[in-house]
């Protein structure tokens, strides 16, 4: 059974500091999109259907980090070839995430849960790993703050279970205070279908 945390609280708390995320952050929120119409002739926003509680399918929106350069022949050139400089650097910094703050307030998002995936990934999931939808999808997670993107598939979904059945104010508090410390820290994203560590451990357990 949920609690008045998760029903109600939890609410509260990620609209009420996602305005005040915005309002801190809107010099830099102001910049950023300057910079972004030079550099993309006002293309400011990137928006990617994933998936949050109940599978619900939506739109979440990021700062475009890439330009839509093509070939001769009228393709889309690779990501690495389309990524720009400010881009590169709005990633390693994670600020191309900040619009995720206006998937929060419109009830998309909570600050922390499992990071939403692309809905092409959902078909391939088990019945196990879509646990992870039975709970709202989150800006940062236990995978987020044990390994990222450094982690197997397998590693993270089971990150998500725990989650699942672990959501409270305190492991929420939790996972936002670590989250702080490796704001900065990136890495490539690796393949779908990565095989599992045998002996991985989380930094924690709750």
């Amino acid at each position: 059974m949920a609690s008045i945390y998760q029903k109600f609280w939890k609410r509260v708390f990620d609209i009420f500091f996602a305005l005040l995320i915005l309002v801190i952050l809107s010099p830099v929120i102001l910049l950023i999109m300057v910079i972004q119409i030079l550099i993309y002739k006002g293309d400011i926003f990137y928006i990617q259907n994933r998936n949050t509680l109940g599978e619900k399918e939506f739109g979440l929106i990021k700062f475009t980090t890439m330009t839509d350069k093509k070939d001769a022949l009228g393709n889309l050139l690779p990501d690495p070839d389309r990524l720009t400089i400010f881009g590169r650097v709005l990633r390693r910094t994670s600020f191309d995430e900040i619009p995720n703050l206006l998937n929060v307030i419109v009830g998309d998002l909570s600050f922390v849960g499992p990071r939403p995936l692309p809905t092409k990934f959902l078909p391939l999931m088990s019945q196990s790993q879509k646990i992870r939808y039975k709970v709202k999808s989150g800006i940062t997670g236990l995978a987020q703050i044990n390994g990222r993107n450094d982690l197997t598939w397998k590693e993270k979904f089971e990150l998500d279970a725990i989650y699942v059945h672990n959501q409270t104010f305190i492991n929420d508090l939790r996972i936002l205070f670590r989250t702080t410390f490796i704001f900065f820290k990136k890495s490539i994203n690796k393949d779908l279908n990565s095989n599992g560590i045998d002996n991985y451990k989380p930094d924690f357990n709750f």
